[in-house]
């Protein structure tokens, strides 16, 4: 079983309309858990592990409590203090690694400064040993990049801003 980036955001959408509590999934080289509502005042939970090619499965990796500080550069980086009303979020769709350009070595897709268009590649994430082209919804220019290079992102967080224009 195979599940892309598009469904997956489709089964995300239909759990968040439903009543259901926590599901899992597997397929031949991944394993999806969902959990919300639970006792702990945690946010909603995914997680995603790449299963591994032979015996013994991997365990699903525990969400940390809301307000725990995460361990090292896995940690998100803190919210901004102000957020200019006329900037745009571009946010993460998924769990997966952030990487600005295509291949090591290669031009970053934007630049601070960088004039974009609707559609337009901004950055790649990285997800189920999937690399997934992240396009903007708007155009604009990107005013800020949050994120660095190969660091892990969580579902909605804040990637870089764009002046809408």
């Amino acid at each position: 079983m195979q599940l892309d980036h598009d469904q997956l955001r489709q089964l995300l959408a239909l759990l968040g309309d439903s009543d259901i509590q926590e599901l899992k999934l597997e397929g031949d080289d991944f394993r999806l858990e969902v959990r919300r509502n639970l006792p702990s005042p945690a946010p909603a939970t995914v997680t995603m592990v790449q299963a591994p090619a032979g015996p013994p499965p991997l365990a699903p990796v525990p969400a940390a409590p809301a307000g725990a500080a995460a361990p090292g550069p896995s940690a998100p980086p803190p919210p901004a203090a102000s957020v200019r009303s006329d900037l745009q979020a571009v946010t993460a769709p998924m769990v997966g690694t952030f990487y600005r350009s295509s291949a090591p070595g290669e031009a970053p897709f934007v630049e601070v400064g960088s004039r974009i268009s609707a559609g337009q590649p901004v950055c790649i994430l990285e997800a189920m040993k999937l690399m997934n082209e992240l396009e903007c919804e708007f155009s604009g220019e990107v005013v800020e990049i949050l994120v660095e290079n190969g660091t892990p992102v969580e579902f909605g967080q804040v990637l870089m801003r764009i002046k809408a224009g």
